[in-house]
């Protein structure tokens, strides 16, 4: 079965945690996936940063998803590696994740983490790179 914008909406829609967290799918499909969320104060860290748990789960997420354009709707991550470059501050937070390498089960992505500000400017506060493996039941 292949993973549509519509079906991938719906699995987004049907994680409490996303729906916590206001996630929302911008742009899927080719291999890539982006998932945004407003920064909000209860998102934010003792100085005023987004929290760096907040910028794990985006680049999960995000790195799921885009495997999921290449091994179909029923995946997991398998595990993800991110580095945080300066501190996130802004309006939205972007995970920008693409598909690096797909086989029949597993599939590698990696993941730019941006903020943008109220004016648009984007900047890159993060990288990640992870694995999607595919169920087969």
């Amino acid at each position: 079965m292949e993973l549509t914008f519509e079906l991938a909406e719906k699995v987004l829609a049907a994680q409490p945690f996303s729906v916590l967290l206001g996630a929302r799918l911008t742009a899927f499909g080719d291999g890539a996936a982006t998932l945004e969320l407003d920064i909000r104060d209860e998102l934010r860290q003792q100085n005023g940063f987004l929290h760096g748990g907040v910028l794990g789960y985006a680049a999960d997420n995000a790195i799921t998803f885009a495997g999921g354009t290449a091994l179909g709707p029923e995946v997991l991550t398998g595990g993800f590696t991110i580095s945080y470059l300066r501190p996130a501050q802004g309006a939205v937070l972007r995970a920008e994740a693409t598909v690096a390498h797909a086989g029949s089960r597993q599939a590698t992505c990696t993941c730019r983490l941006s903020t943008v500000d109220e004016s648009g400017d984007v900047t890159l506060c993060a990288l990640a790179q992870g694995t999607v493996i595919a169920l087969r039941r």
